[in-house]
């Protein structure tokens, strides 16, 4: 799989497209130094109700939550901090900290209290760099078993910021394209897309061959889910290519991510990870609440929303919020 310089893909692909400039609002009840508000991003607690987990009385204690330096981790630690002023809990964010190897050790302490993670690279990057695991099950049970006593993580997101292999509407509905497997009789006529290293990648061109039986007519190197891919795809130079989920032209392109069942691709679900000490019941089961919404679908919508539309971070994650039945 890519190794993610900041935290995750989304860096990759949103600043290869200029757009990750985007300066993140604090919603914090108390401003942090590393935040920049664009906006009020107070929130309510909710009136009590079976229908909304958000709801409820007044939480004691604090949190400090952070991010990584990219929209879509910013965006996730606006989504955690809303939801849990709802619930009473005193949040201050620190948010676009810097990349993993900034924050990280920042969990470990205490000084950060809460990060959005991907599951996926944080076992490979930090827990375990020998891991083999492949689907969200075995990468959380290895997460459990490797991450140091000062750490947990909670309840995986279904959604995923991963590697995938995306064609155009067009050639989904021409060839009834759902999974990678479908590709299996089209391969051979297709040229792929996808950054230099994915020809020698153990998920790239080996992989795809390895867990699906795909040959593609050629390869054509070019970048990381950025601007070069997706105009070689959209303009037809590639017909198929490697792309993040959550770019947002997947979007405004109207792009389809193939599925892929063999797990090619090692699960990167969205995850809390936690300064256990600091973990309170009230943290849990909002945070759980909340990922338990949050699929791939939305946080492309989320994503769009902020980056490309422009809207301010909190309100995108309100409305997700709401969306979700839990604002």
């Amino acid at each position: 799989m890519t190794l993610r310089i900041a935290a995750t893909s989304g860096v990759a692909a949103l600043a290869a497209i200029g757009l990750a400039a985007v300066t993140a609002c604090s919603s914090s009840s108390s401003s942090s130094s590393s935040s920049v508000p664009t906006g009020n991003t107070s929130a309510t607690a909710s009136s009590s109700g079976a229908s909304n987990p958000l709801g409820g009385s007044a939480a004691s204690g604090s949190v400090v939550i952070g991010s990584a330096n990219f929209p879509e981790n910013e965006l996730l630690a606006e989504v955690y901090a809303l939801a849990l002023q709802a619930k009473g809990v005193k949040v201050t964010t620190k948010l676009n900290i810097g990349a993993r190897e900034v924050y990280y050790p920042q969990v470990k302490s205490g000084a950060i209290t809460i990060i959005p993670e991907y599951n996926g690279t944080l076992l490979t990057v930090e827990a375990d760099p020998t891991s083999t695991a492949k689907t969200t099950a075995q990468v959380d049970a290895a997460l459990a078993a490797k991450l140091p006593s000062t750490l947990t993580v909670l309840n995986p997101a279904p959604a995923q910021d991963s590697d995938s292999i995306t064609v155009t509407a067009a050639t989904a509905a021409k060839d009834h394209l759902k999974t990678i497997a479908d590709l299996k009789p089209y391969a051979s006529s297709m040229v792929l897309g996808g950054p230099p290293e994915f020809k020698t990648r153990s998920d790239g061109i080996a992989g795809l061959k390895a867990n699906y039986g795909l040959t593609f007519k050629s390869f054509d190197p070019l970048d990381e889910s950025g601007p070069i891919t997706l105009a070689a795809l959209t303009g037809g130079k590639v017909q198929a290519a490697d792309v993040f989920t959550t770019t947002p032209q997947i979007v405004t392109d109207k792009l389809v991510t193939l599925t892929d069942p063999k797990f090619n691709f090692a699960a990167q679900n969205v995850i809390p990870l936690v300064y256990k000490p600091a973990l309170t019941p009230t943290i849990s089961s909002t945070l759980n609440a909340v990922d338990a919404k949050l699929t791939t679908a939305a946080l492309v919508q989320m994503v769009n929303a902020a980056v490309t539309d422009k809207q301010n971070y909190s309100t995108a994650a309100e409305n997700f919020l709401k969306s979700a039945g839990l604002g």
